[in-house]
C-alpha cells in the first residue's frame, strides 16, 4: 500500500507546478527550443548592438526593492527583439542619440521576488502569468544624447511608481513632452507598444510566441 502510494506521488512530483501555477522554462529545454527555432535565441544586446548603453538598475541596490536582484549587469533579448532594437539604435544615431537599457531579460524568480515585495499588478507582472521581460519580451530603455552621454528628460526617473511615469499623463513642460513622444513613436514604429503606466517599458509585438522563463544570466553567460 504504502508504495502504492508512493508511485502515485511520483508523477505529482516531478511535474509540479510552482506555488503560482506556472512551470518556467529552463535552461537545458530552453537550449533545444533555439535549435528548433533560432529566434527563440536570448541575444546578449551588448555584443549585439554595438555601442550601447546598459544601466542596469536591478545589478545595483538602486531600485524599488533596494536589493541587488542580479548579480551580473547584462541585458538580453530574444532574437527578433534584439534586431529590432539595433534598428532603431541606427536611426537614432542618425539624429545624434542612442539608446540606454535599464532591463531586458528577466529571470522568472526575480518577477516573484518582486511581486512579492510589492503586490501591486499596476506596476510589478502577477507571478501568475509572468512578465513579458521572462519572455525575452520586454525592455525598459530611454534615449541618451551621444555626445554628452546624458539622458535626454523625461517625466519621471526609471522605476518610478508615479501617476506622471504613465504615458497617458499630460506634461507641462514641452521639451519633457517631445521627448517622450520621440521614444514611443520610434519604438512603436519598431514594433513595440508602450505600457500603460510606464513610459519606459515597452513590449515586442508577438511576446505571445514566447514562453516565459526562469535562467539566470550567469547560465546564459556560460552557455
Amino acid at each position: 500500500m504504502k508504495w502504492t502510494l508512493a508511485l502515485l506521488l511520483i508523477p505529482n512530483l516531478i511535474f509540479a507546478q510552482n506555488k503560482y501555477g506556472l512551470t518556467p522554462m529552463k535552461l537545458e529545454p530552453y537550449r533545444k527550443s533555439v535549435v528548433t527555432n533560432p529566434q527563440n535565441e536570448l541575444v546578449n544586446l551588448e555584443k549585439f548592438i554595438p555601442g550601447i548603453e546598459l544601466s542596469i538598475g536591478y545589478a545595483t541596490t538602486n531600485n524599488f526593492t533596494g536589493t541587488k536582484i542580479y548579480n551580473l549587469a547584462r541585458a538580453y533579448s530574444r532574437r527578433p527583439v534584439a534586431e529590432a532594437l539595433k534598428n532603431i539604435q541606427a536611426d537614432l544615431k542618425k539624429q545624434g542619440l542612442e539608446l540606454k537599457i535599464f532591463d531586458g531579460y528577466r529571470p522568472y524568480s526575480a518577477t516573484v521576488m518582486f511581486y512579492e515585495t510589492y503586490h501591486d499588478t499596476t506596476y510589478v507582472a502577477s507571478p501568475h502569468r509572468g512578465s513579458k521581460h521572462n519572455r525575452g519580451c520586454a525592455l525598459d530603455l530611454t534615449i541618451i544624447d551621444s555626445k554628452t552621454r546624458k539622458e535626454l528628460e523625461m517625466p519621471t526617473g526609471w522605476d518610478s511608481f508615479k501617476k506622471d511615469a504613465w504615458p497617458s499623463t499630460p506634461v507641462a513642460d514641452p521639451v519633457v513632452s517631445k521627448n517622450r513622444k520621440k521614444l514611443i513613436d520610434i519604438m512603436e514604429k519598431n514594433g513595440f507598444k508602450v505600457s500603460t503606466s510606464e513610459w519606459w517599458h515597452f513590449d515586442f509585438v508577438g511576446w505571445q510566441n514566447f514562453t516565459v522563463m526562469d535562467i539566470d544570466f550567469e547560465e546564459l553567460e556560460n552557455d
